[in-house]
């Protein structure tokens, strides 16, 4: 994570003095790519096996990379965005029976789809802020997930399973000019699901909802 960080610092860094001097791209069609952090907030996850009980997890920040491709028409940008989100279980809690399973081992991830729209607020500088969101599809995946119960030991918590769920998300940002055809992009998504079903048709059916925090970088190309 803390690379990351620094490969995000330094292409800022190189980019600052291009931008100082550059000039707004005109409309058209482009395409973008994008890499940076995602914080997937804790989630309840329910599980129903003869009695219904729920798991409070903590995930640690993960790996947020995606691109975009669509069209500029001044101050509305209109897009197509792929994009994957990835995050290490931190912890599991018993909600129920208020206890905290030991060395979690799992992860979630999810590969968006997403439609978006956002409106660019144009000024006389090279620097444009935007605001906007979307709607979409979200195949979320969850791992097998193990854990060490204090009283009976090691088991399997969650068994791995995918679920595609309607998904949307709202954010913000800032376009730095570097030249009239290419410009550098910082911006924040807070993105979330509907809930998701996994192993609906075993014992240990459970389901979840998917809500994030994510911050990246990324390069616009205009064509």
């Amino acid at each position: 994570m803390k690379k990351m960080l620094i490969v995000i610092a330094t292409l800022t860094a190189f980019a600052a003095p291009a931008v100082c001097s550059a000039a707004p791209a005109h409309p058209g069609p482009y395409a973008s790519g994008f890499v940076g952090i995602s914080a997937i907030r804790n989630t309840d996850v329910t599980t129903v096996a003869n009695q219904t009980f729920q798991d409070r997890v903590e995930l640690d920040p993960g790996l947020f990379i995606g691109g975009t491709g669509g069209y500029d028409f001044g101050y509305l940008r209109m897009e197509g965005e792929l994009s994957y989100k990835y995050a290490t279980i931190n912890s599991i809690n018993d909600q129920i029976n208020n206890f905290q399973f030991i060395s979690p081992d799992g992860n979630i991830g999810a590969l968006a789809m997403m439609f978006n729209a956002f409106f660019d607020l144009h000024n006389d500088s090279p620097i444009t802020p935007y605001a906007g969101g979307g709607i979409g599809f979200a195949a979320v995946h969850l791992s097998d997930t193990y854990g060490t119960d204090p009283l009976i030991g090691r088991q399997l918590l969650y068994g791995a399973d995918d679920d595609t769920v309607f998904a949307y998300q709202a954010g913000a940002g800032l376009e730095f000019a570097v030249n009239r055809r290419l410009s550098l992009d910082l911006g924040y998504r807070y993105f979330a699901t509907d809930t998701a079903n996994f192993n609906s048709n075993q014992a240990g059916a459970i389901s979840l909802k998917l809500e994030s925090h994510n911050a990246a970088i990324g390069f616009r190309v205009k064509f």
